[in-house]
């Protein structure tokens, strides 16, 4: 690794070795326009406040939203959008590069993998191409290794693809490239630790997925942490929560002060209610 890549690193990871990251590029995949994303400093501001230490956002939002971040604050950019985003199988399209992403102040580069159908070859070229950038220019490569879209539970997604359609696609891109793997709850923290085994010691976040209540999201990143996971990669759990920043606080204390999550749930639920 890079010394530059090294720098970077340690921004989207933690002292801690934590990475905790708020996903706000909604806009981009999202096949409607979520509500709360039309002020978008004001969710990253939210969310920093919470203790989030890296905002996931595409390019043309960085203008807007670079007040909210701290001097702490890494910024992942993204590099991919989805086509035909309302589809079971929408395409994956490249919208910027590396060396872009390096002039607007990235800290980090996040695609979207998504593998089967007739753009599996394709995507895996372009999965190829951008870890060789990053590794070339030093820029850490953020690598989502998830179901074809995000826009369904995961017990729906999970009877479509299959638990070896995660386990393929975490491995793939931990072969081409990523310095870290963000990827969907399998459905228990069994068969997710299996997915951070599968990476051979590339870290591991855990997405948030689709809305669910804050004791499940709370419980998902407690056995997120016992097996092995390093932090989360949440946007609508927390976007469209009634608090970001309460939420985040919550998320945070699971992951990086390594509350129990009924321990989080509860203080959740008195802030709520303060």
């Amino acid at each position: 690794m890079s010394v530059g890549k090294r720098m970077r690193m340690k921004r989207v990871i933690d002292p801690f070795g934590v990475s905790i990251i708020c996903a706000l590029d909604h806009g981009m995949t999202s096949p409607t326009f979520l509500e709360p994303l039309a002020d978008i400093e004001a969710r990253t501001a939210e969310t920093v406040a919470g203790g989030a230490n890296v905002i996931m956002m595409s390019k043309g939002m960085i203008r807007r939203a670079e007040p909210a971040f701290s001097r702490e604050t890494a910024l992942a950019m993204l590099l991919s959008a989805s086509a035909n985003a309302g589809e079971d199988r929408p395409s994956v399209v490249a919208i910027a590069e590396v060396e872009e992403a390096l002039r607007l102040g990235a800290d980090a580069v996040v695609l979207f993998v998504a593998l089967s159908g007739e753009s599996e070859a394709d995507m895996i070229k372009t999965l190829a191409r951008v870890g060789g950038e990053c590794d070339r220019l030093g820029m850490p490569f953020i690598a989502e290794a998830e179901f074809p879209t995000t826009y369904a539970t995961v017990e729906a997604l999970a009877d479509a693809y299959g638990f070896e359609y995660l386990r393929r696609n975490v491995r793939l891109c931990a072969e081409l490239g990523a310095d870290v793997v963000k990827t969907n709850w399998p459905g228990d923290g069994e068969q997710l630790g299996r997915l951070v085994e599968a990476t051979s010691g590339i870290p591991v976040v855990l997405a948030g997925g689709t809305r669910v209540d804050d004791q499940e999201l709370l419980n998902r990143m407690e056995a997120a942490v016992e097996v092995g996971a390093i932090g989360c990669s949440v946007g609508r759990n927390i976007f469209m929560h009634r608090s970001p920043q309460a939420i985040t606080r919550a998320l945070s204390r699971v992951l990086r002060e390594r509350w129990p999550a009924q321990k989080a749930y509860h203080a959740l639920q008195e802030e709520l209610a303060s």
